[in-house]
């Protein structure tokens, strides 16, 4: 019997964010996402299946071109509006009690002390079910918003997320020993000084003095998901993540990049089993052949491949232009999110992908389609290739999550591919069997360094 997949749901608080279009159909919900009973119900509809965690995505800007139209964007609802995921968590960790909660933040847009204190509060908020996913963001706009003359190179945007990891894992890890914290009515202590300590950072970007103002939280350091594909990123990924989000466009491709992704890992020092990988995919569910096409017709009807091509952020000229579909993308400069080019072109080997490729491939190959059975077989092809997770990313809210609980579900734990009830304990425990990290990834070195004695050496 196959082991159990995890299960995340893919969302974010906006009425357009992967499929776009799919918000104008009569049944979609997600144009109410200002409402926070949605929210709510959806958390409890997906604690009910089982999901391992609520993984909201975000962005601090607009798609497209730097001083760029955005009537597209606005029209499509593409990520605009949209609200601040991390604060709808402390709603969300109240009506739940397992599932696990993941924010989205980009290190152009919190500072990493601000940044530390708010997940550390969460995470006791939840009793250890917070997760953070890190971004270096992809949007020119976005820049601009945080006072930077223009998006940071590629490459040189993970530099920065190395040392705002260093910064937030001296305060989550080394700033309070364990113990500091002893609520000692009789003595009037709350918490031992000698215990709490500064971590007097300096470098490139940050100085940070400390201490951490939030005592220990039960992971101290949240689970740590990251999606970056190029090799910097997965160099940074061989560093710190501990999850990696995939949208690999086939299971062979997926199989590639996870291999390549664990032979860096490993020469980073750390055990190659200690990422998980979660695909992002859609699903149409059908109970017969024809139930499936009906769904999947519908489901294409609604589909804008104006909101995939402005989401993809390629092609588009400051005046709103478009270049030709036929334009390859190896020939348009490309300073975002380059994973998702590299892995077209590894599923089309036989030429270079097209703007055109790129819309058709968002459109027509990011699902799984079919019965529950069959549906289920492709699951575990993607488990074979080395998945370990499913992030399930809605057509339609709240009915993609339904439809999963009520018909695929109970497939799913028959055939062993899902659990049939929650472990105890926090998020990391869920998924890895400890609530802290492991010894060989880089935060836990900052275990007890600030202690005098260490800090002397």
């Amino acid at each position: 019997m196959s082991a159990p997949l995890f299960f995340n749901a893919f969302l974010m608080n906006t009425g357009s964010h992967i499929q776009h279009g799919q918000w104008r159909h009569p049944e979609a919900r997600q144009s109410e996402f200002n409402d926070l009973r949605l929210w709510l119900d959806l958390a409890r509809t997906l604690e009910e299946g089982l999901f391992d965690a609520m993984f909201f995505a975000d962005v601090s800007g607009l798609y497209g071109p730097a001083g760029g139209q955005y009537t597209d964007n606005v029209h499509e609802g593409l990520q605009i509006p949209s609200n601040d995921p991390t604060v709808l968590l402390g709603a969300l960790a109240v009506v739940t009690e397992h599932i696990g909660l993941a924010t989205t933040s980009n290190v152009m847009q919190n500072h990493p002390f601000n940044f530390a204190r708010q997940l550390s509060t969460l995470d006791h908020l939840s009793r250890g079910r917070v997760a953070w996913n890190i971004v270096t963001s992809t949007q020119e706009n976005a820049a601009r918003n945080f006072g930077l003359p223009a998006l940071v190179d590629h490459d040189a945007r993970y530099d920065w997320a190395d040392e705002y990891l260093d910064v937030v894992y001296k305060l989550w890890e080394g700033s309070w020993d364990d113990g500091a914290l002893l609520r000692d009515r009789a003595g009037g202590r709350f918490a031992d000084p000698a215990r709490i300590h500064k971590i007097h950072h300096e470098g490139p970007r940050y100085s940070v003095e400390g201490p951490h103002l939030p005592s220990p939280s039960p992971q101290r350091t949240p689970l740590l998901f990251q999606a970056g594909g190029s090799e910097r990123g997965i160099r940074f990924a061989a560093q710190h993540a501990e999850c990696q989000f995939i949208m690999t466009p086939n299971p062979r491709v997926a199989r590639e990049h996870i291999e390549r992704v664990r032979a860096r890992v490993a020469e980073a020092g750390r055990d190659p089993q200690d990422v998980k990988f979660f695909q992002g995919l859609s699903l149409v569910l059908g109970d017969t052949e024809a139930d499936v096409r009906a769904r999947e017709q519908d489901y294409l009807e609604y589909a804008s491949v104006t909101g995939f091509l402005t989401h993809a952020s390629l092609g588009i000229l400051p005046d709103g232009t478009r270049l030709p579909e036929d334009t390859r993308l190896i020939d348009i400069p490309n300073n975002g999110g380059q994973a998702h080019v590299e892995w077209l072109r590894r599923a089309t080997p036989e030429r270079e992908p097209t703007l055109a490729d790129l819309a058709n491939g968002r459109i027509r190959r990011g699902y799984a389609a079919g019965t529950p059975e069959q549906v289920a077989d492709q699951l575990e092809a993607w488990q074979e290739a080395g998945v370990d997770g499913i992030n399930l990313i809605n057509w339609r809210l709240p009915g993609t999550y339904e439809e999963f609980n009520e018909k695929l579900l109970p497939v799913l734990q028959r055939r062993g591919l899902a659990k049939t009830e929650y472990a105890e304990g926090t998020l990391r425990h869920k998924v890895f069997g400890r609530d802290r990290l492991p010894d060989d990834h880089p935060g836990a070195r900052y275990r007890g360094a600030f202690t005098p004695a260490a800090a002397g050496a």
